[in-house]
């Protein structure tokens, strides 16, 4: 969902699949940013658009635990997505991202 100046990763369900969860990959992640809260405390991450490789690391995170989370772009050109724990990506974009529409639907398409 590029390009962006910054974007939120915001979680909003966490530990759903508890077998799944890796905490400890979580936090020593988050503490490599001089982040020391909890989840529950600080669920979402700014991310700029030249921390790209971040926030692949959070989202890939997310995936592998099953977490549910939101995606939001910043209000120039918004998109937005939402991975699903039940294993589904829900995506919005405004009229002005029409090329990004395109380009999800070319990947998703059989």
């Amino acid at each position: 969902m590029r390009p962006y100046r910054a974007c939120l990763l915001w979680f909003t369900e966490t530990d759903i699949w508890h077998s799944s969860t890796n905490w400890h990959l979580y936090y020593r992640l988050r503490q490599s940013y001089g982040d020391h809260r909890r989840v529950e405390d600080a669920p979402g991450q700014v991310f700029l658009d030249d921390e790209a490789a971040d926030f692949v690391s959070f989202f890939q995170i997310a995936v592998l635990a099953g977490f549910d989370a939101h995606l939001i772009t910043d209000p120039t050109g918004y998109s937005r997505a939402f991975l699903s724990h039940d294993e589904f990506v829900e995506f919005a974009a405004d009229e002005g991202n029409e090329g990004l529409v395109k380009e999800f639907v070319s990947l998703t398409s059989p």
